[in-house]
């Protein structure tokens, strides 16, 4: 490549980086994140209240303790779809914003594998986003399936496939892997790199709970995972309702699973404080400066 074509490509990358820079910073993709993080804290609410009517069977328990089942019940509210739309749009924001992060973002960093690492982390957090966003388009349309049958189709044709039981094991590695990291987020206090300026130490101990709750269930998720792939069985794995009912069947059940749910509902709450503080990415033509 020629020094011209190499500056010209450099200079259309700054412009491009410019242009989303001004895109994720304006007010109105602000509104769009503070809305969709306000959202994400609700279903996470309505997740830990369906665990606790599982928990102690209020209700007959018989909903699905996932962000689907979540959604599902909020499609059933007097003002359901108004909710449902704005968390279509707010998360959809959020999923913009963290591909952003993903492209260009945290040049608070230093070059190398932490910044890979931050990076690789949005790129997790957008698809969680879209996935959620997607669902809430679901629970608009009427659909039924459940999040559970969804995980264990695509296990089913995943063990299917030519060394299938392992690629449904390492799926299982990889979300316990993340479990863990959701732990030490919480217990360390690293999810405050995510907010701009300091918040309470109430609110950081909602954060904590939160993320160690959120670990827990992820850690029993990616153990199902493994379970299937021991067993050949597909409908072993399973997704947030079926860990959360499977921590209610254990010893003490109920218990753990109320510890779990009320932890669930901590991050939801979190996640309002985390609407008011929002970090989202520095220009990154200033960033390194």
């Amino acid at each position: 490549m020629t020094a011209n074509a190499a500056g010209a490509a450099r200079s259309a990358k700054d412009s491009a980086e410019q242009a989303g820079d001004r895109a994720v910073n304006s007010r109105p993709f602000r509104i769009l994140v503070t809305v969709g993080l306000i959202t994400y804290g609700i279903v996470h609410i309505l997740v830990g209240w369906i665990a606790l009517q599982i928990a102690w069977g209020l209700g007959g328990g018989s909903g699905e303790a996932s962000q689907q089942g979540a959604l599902a019940e909020l499609a059933q509210q007097p003002v359901g779809v108004v909710i449902l739309w704005l968390t279509v749009l707010g998360l959809f924001a959020m999923t913009a914003w963290q591909a952003a992060e993903a492209a260009w973002g945290h040049r608070d960093r230093p070059e190398g594998f932490k910044r890979i690492r931050k990076r690789l982390a949005s790129v997790g957090r957008a698809l969680t986003y879209a996935a959620i966003a997607l669902a809430a388009i679901s629970a608009l349309r009427g659909a039924s399936q459940s999040g559970d049958q969804k995980q264990e189709g695509w296990t089913a044709r995943l063990l299917g496939m030519p060394f299938g039981r392992i690629l449904v094991a390492l799926v299982g590695v990889v979300i316990i892997v993340l479990a863990v990291r959701q732990v030490i987020k919480g217990v360390k206090r690293k999810f405050t790199e995510d907010l701009s300026g300091g918040v309470s130490a109430g609110v950081q101990r909602l954060g904590q709970i939160g993320y160690i709750s959120k670990g827990v269930a992820m850690v029993v998720i990616g153990g199902l995972f493994g379970w299937a792939a021991l067993t050949y069985d597909a409908s072993k794995a399973g997704g947030l309702d079926d860990a959360l009912r499977t921590i209610n069947s254990a010893p003490l059940g109920s218990v753990l699973l109320t510890v779990v749910a009320l932890g669930l509902v901590c991050f939801g709450v979190f996640c309002f404080f985390w609407a008011r503080h929002p970090k989202i990415a520095a220009s990154p033509n200033t960033a390194d400066r």
